[in-house]
């Protein structure tokens, strides 16, 4: 990896059951990888944006469960018309699309009751998608740090060199080296 800073290198084996190169070729597995933590924005999502922080309410098990499922259904259908809104305009990453974008134009949509009256607009995917196509960040940058464990906001000093936060642009390069078996 190279950065403003200089150049790392070092050597990775992935071990996986994927062993069909013509079906999951290295390369892919390789950039997928990079997206491992995905998962970790999901859980946000779901637990700040949508919840603002709060638990759930009901106070028995089918309660919580149906309220889960409610979430998640939810937290799809925002990603299903985050992915169209992208979709929409080709070579659009789906990760620039903002998940609280989407919430916000949602929750709009729901406040104005679009659809409920008679001859009021039904268009609340595209309006969402508008929505989210209007406020797009960035596009992300190569993680050029390592996963650390945040330590916990404290205020007394931590024990141990100090992390540096400093982001640099950084560029990837793999070079795949494959063996017979």
């Amino acid at each position: 990896m190279r950065t403003t800073q200089g150049t790392r290198t070092g050597h990775y084996r992935l071990l996986t059951t994927l062993t069909d190169p013509a079906t999951h070729p290295a390369g892919e597995l390789v950039r997928l990888y990079h997206e491992r933590w995905e998962i970790e924005t999901v859980y946000a999502e779901l637990k700040s944006t949508i919840l603002g922080g709060r638990v759930c309410g009901p106070a028995t098990p089918n309660g919580i469960e149906q309220e889960m499922w409610a979430l998640l259904t939810t937290y799809q259908a925002l990603r299903i018309a985050m992915t169209d809104a992208t979709d929409s305009v080709p070579g659009t990453d789906p990760d620039r699309a903002g998940f609280t974008t989407a919430l916000t134009a949602a929750r709009d949509r729901l406040v104005l009751a679009a659809g409920v009256s008679p001859g009021t607009d039904i268009d609340p995917v595209g309006t969402i998608s508008r929505h989210i196509l209007a406020h797009l960040p960035p596009a992300r940058r190569v993680r050029t740090k390592n996963r650390i464990v945040k330590r916990a906001i404290s205020k007394y000093n931590a024990r141990g060199p100090a992390i540096d936060r400093t982001t640099y642009k950084a560029t990837v390069s793999i070079a795949m080296l494959t063996s017979g078996h």
